[in-house]
């Protein structure tokens, strides 16, 4: 295999992405070229425009995490980061106050936002950005492609007995970083999705892969936003390549994140095989060809065979680089 696309989210995708690329990179994947290209399909509905900026989280954490800039502890931002304009911003009264921008981390959003405001669409931008954080580590091996140009938000509803409709409608990162998903989502609205078009080399990714990856990331505001772009999802159903997916839900529940309460708010069951089966597979018009569920899972396997994806069950906890590229081993062997 010399060509792998996988479809990200924020922190979980980009930690299965360190370990993937240490796996291939080290020749730890059997039956994947360790020069590979590896092409990451990333998120951008959770994107939003703060203090007149635009913020790309996803982006920007697989962007610092595979460039070797990521605050680990966090998860997001950068290392050894300061806070003193979020601090100042605060003491004007400048609200939101719950989102914080740290110094450093406001100079690649500074950036974009005057390359956007020069005419340069987000994926031009994106590559822009990636000449200093991927290019010195990874070369010519590895991009990292915005799921598309256009505006795109997403946008959960949740109950508000003061409003007289009794719900209201909060942008993703409220619900996620001021509320910390604590409040039932009652439903997702992804404005703007159904009239965007791919970004440039989206389509060709799925299209041209040797495989593909749907990694431990959200299943409805990540994974499930990248597929709800026009023709990806299609394309995804297509492709020559086999797809393979590593559940998001261990034991009952999600690893890090708010899995949980979106999948609820969609009907779907919190389990590793209730998100399988929300994929589909290959053979049914669906998207898989392969999945991976926890060993404390296993029990799952069965029914994920039974209705038409290959299954295995194996350690899928995140612990170390070398753990996640063990994953990702096993991810191709089981569609290869």
């Amino acid at each position: 295999m010399h060509q792998i696309t996988v479809l990200s989210g924020g922190v979980g995708g980009a930690t299965f992405l360190r370990g993937l690329l240490h796996g291939v990179r080290h020749g730890r994947v059997p039956g994947v070229d360790p020069d590979a290209q590896v092409t990451v399909v990333a998120n951008t509905a959770d994107d939003l425009w703060l203090h007149g900026l635009k913020i790309c989280p996803d982006l920007d954490t697989v962007m610092y995490t595979l460039g070797d800039g990521i605050d680990v502890e966090r998860g997001w931002g950068r290392r050894d980061e300061t806070w003193n304009a979020k601090d100042e911003l605060a003491a004007y009264g400048v609200e939101p106050t719950w989102f914080g921008l740290g110094d450093r981390d406001l100079a690649t959003h500074l950036v974009r936002t005057q390359l956007l405001d020069a005419g340069y669409p987000l994926s031009q931008v994106t590559e822009a950005l990636c000449r200093r954080w991927l290019a010195p580590v990874h070369g010519e091996g590895l991009r990292l492609l915005p799921m598309t140009d256009d505006r795109v938000e997403t946008h959960i509803a949740i109950s508000d007995p003061d409003s007289p409709s009794g719900r209201r409608v909060v942008h993703f990162q409220e619900y996620w970083v001021r509320l910390h998903a604590e409040v039932p989502a009652e439903a997702v609205v992804v404005v703007g999705l159904e009239d965007s078009t791919p970004g440039p080399g989206v389509i060709d990714a799925v299209t041209a892969a040797d495989l593909v990856v749907i990694p431990p990331s959200n299943p409805v505001v990540s994974v499930g936003t990248i597929l709800g772009v026009p023709r990806v999802r299609e394309a995804l159903v297509a492709t020559r390549a086999p797809v393979v997916g590593l559940s998001p839900i261990v034991g009952g529940t999600h690893v890090r994140g708010m899995a949980h309460q979106l999948l609820t708010s969609i009907g779907v069951e919190v389990s590793a095989g209730a998100v399988a089966r929300h994929y589909g597979p290959r053979s049914d018009g669906g998207l898989l060809d392969g999945w991976l569920v926890d060993e404390v899972d296993a029990d799952e396997v069965a029914g994920v065979r039974a209705a038409g994806i290959a299954c295995h069950a194996v350690p899928l906890l995140m612990t170390s680089p070398e753990a996640t590229a063990a994953m990702a081993a096993a991810a191709v062997s089981l569609v290869s």
